[in-house]
């Protein structure tokens, strides 16, 4: 019995050190040295395994927080220029809405007193495929930041997002506290994704978490449920996507910075297909660009197998499935090379 508890004994030393080699506020140590306190006392009183889980559990969250740590910004008006032409062809107007954003950041880093300044917050609003998640990707890119992306279709509680207070059993984090915990920096891009598709029931509520969270007055000391302490998340730089805003709430909105995203047209879609998609897409499938010859004429056919599409996924869908059977015949038959046609097209391309 002794040697169990020399046992229980190391493992709370192992959990103090952890704590005091961890950056984090003064009243967020003394709060995680009462609960080693308690377990302490627990050794006595035989209820230590249970106590044990719960407590380790908690500070392993805590210690994984990013409370001062952060990433060095990159504003480089030339840099940002070059990752968004590397990943979006034309969409010209949000480029350039982009690029008045990071002049306007380094504007304001060479200022001495940036205590009153906030980033805008973007909503990027367009149909399924224009690219609005690329955008923030590139964004974060192009700055030199990690990039937390908090999916909303779906989200079914608040409590995803605020996450559950530890008294109850397998409570956690919410996403967004675990999304800067895997970033390591208190300051990533955070896309707040499809905002508009969040389960009717519980809209409001999720809702209400977003206007703190936007809200530059209040997420300096964004307080999760499950940490139950406020974190400061005033420098993060926060973007939005959705597909419309009818199911936005007003005090939402009134946070955000909407840009339009324009639907691409034929002409784009081919473009972007053959700069990005379809050398990815062989790439993926292990075949070589010579392997496939594809006839020119063909690609409106392809572009528009089902007639009008505001976004990309359907072409990449289309092309992904040419790519199978092009990659399945140079197996089967030992081709070195498939060239689609006009006369053969149709093999290739789906039948509706």
């Amino acid at each position: 019995m002794s040697d169990y508890k020399a046992l229980l004994q190391q493992e709370i030393q192992e959990l103090k050190d952890r704590i005091e080699n961890v950056a984090m506020p003064a009243e967020m140590k003394r709060k995680v040295a009462k609960d080693v306190v308690a377990l302490e006392r627990s050794v006595e009183l035989g209820a230590y395994d249970e106590k044990y889980e719960k407590v380790s559990k908690y500070i392993d969250w805590v210690l994984k927080v990013p409370w001062e740590k952060e990433s060095q910004d990159v504003l480089d008006l030339e840099r940002t220029k070059q990752v968004f032409e590397t990943h979006h062809f034309g969409m010209q107007e949000v480029k350039e809405r982009f690029l008045e954003y990071v002049s306007v950041l380094k504007l304001k880093s060479t200022q001495q007193d940036q205590s009153e300044f906030r980033a805008p917050i973007l909503l990027l609003v367009g149909l399924v495929g224009t690219g609005k998640t690329t955008f923030a990707y590139s964004l974060a890119e192009a700055m030199g930041r990690k990039l937390v992306r908090v999916p909303f279709g779906g989200m079914g509680s608040a409590r995803d997002l605020r996450g559950q207070s530890r008294l109850y059993l397998e409570s956690e984090p919410g996403m967004i506290i675990k999304g800067i915990c895997s970033a390591g920096v208190r300051n990533p891009v955070i896309l707040l994704d499809e905002i508009d598709r969040t389960a009717e029931e519980t809209r409001m509520d999720i809702m209400g978490v977003l206007v703190e969270l936007l809200d530059p007055a209040q997420n300096h000391s964004y307080v999760d449920n499950y940490l139950d302490y406020p974190v400061n998340l005033s420098h993060a730089i926060f973007l939005a996507t959705a597909n419309n805003t009818t199911h936005i709430a007003t005090a939402v909105m009134d946070r955000l910075e909407k840009i339009g995203m324009p639907a691409y047209t034929d002409q784009e879609k081919i473009v972007i297909a053959q700069r990005y998609i379809l050398p990815q897409l062989l790439k993926d499938a292990g075949l070589r660009p010579e392997q496939l010859v594809l006839e020119d004429a063909l690609w409106p056919k392809i572009t528009r197998p089902l007639g009008y599409d505001a976004g990309i996924r359907t072409l990449q869908r289309t092309l992904q499935g040419m790519i199978r059977k092009v990659a399945r015949i140079i197996v089967e038959k030992g081709y070195p090379q498939v060239v689609i046609n006009s006369q053969n097209f149709k093999i290739f391309l789906p039948q509706y």
